[in-house]
């Protein structure tokens, strides 16, 4: 059974993995994977006949998900994967139906550059398309944090990150004019780092 899982859904997120246990995707059709790195996030989404698009930095992983992308669905063109930055998305406005964003945006130098990111993918979004993000955030480990500016922190694990809290977020969902279709979840590794689960829909 595990053998069957991992053919059939990959190295995935396990809170991604949970959306589309709950079936919370079904409606999408386009999907854009922002910092795809190789492809572990999209596996499931190629088998099942998305048209899915891929957007990282990394030129090498770009390669690498390119030629998944031919292995498992020779019908989804290797150019929909691209190099390029998450704040300047080289996509019409409203291309998406779902934008994927796990593990990205704590990778922001400052607040500026975060809201861009953020910007750029709520743009791409169609109406009533979703926004899945994983993200670090100080939440159960505030006093465990310390700040080395522009909203960066030091984390007990030793890494660097762009950091965000509860009201943060709550706050850029309303900017935004999004609902969250699921509470923000955080899940706490052994109080060295926290990650945040924020789900979103456009409006």
């Amino acid at each position: 059974m595990n053998t069957q899982l991992s053919e059939a859904f990959g190295n995935i997120d396990i809170y991604l993995f949970d959306q589309l246990l709950k079936g919370n995707f079904d409606h999408c059709d386009r999907v854009l994977d922002v910092g795809c790195g190789g492809g572990r996030n999209i596996i499931y989404f190629l088998k099942n006949g998305y048209k899915v698009h891929g957007i990282d930095q990394d030129a090498g992983a770009i390669r690498k998900v390119r030629d998944l992308a031919q292995q498992l669905a020779p019908g989804n063109a290797g150019g929909n994967f691209t190099v390029g930055n998450a704040e300047e998305l080289p996509y019409p406005t409203g291309s998406f139906d779902l934008v994927i964003c796990s593990a990205v945006l704590h990778f922001a130098n400052d607040k500026a550059h975060f809201e861009a990111i953020l910007s750029s993918m709520w743009r791409v979004l169609q109406p009533e398309g979703i926004l899945f993000a994983r993200l670090a955030s100080d939440i159960g480990i505030e006093t465990m944090v310390k700040s080395v500016g522009n909203g960066r922190y030091l984390l007990p694990d030793g890494s660097e990150r762009f950091l965000v809290n509860h009201e943060m977020l709550l706050a850029y969902t309303h900017d935004l004019n999004g609902e969250l279709y699921e509470p923000i979840k955080t899940t706490n590794v052994s109080n060295i780092r926290c990650m945040t689960t924020w789900c979103l829909r456009k409006k």
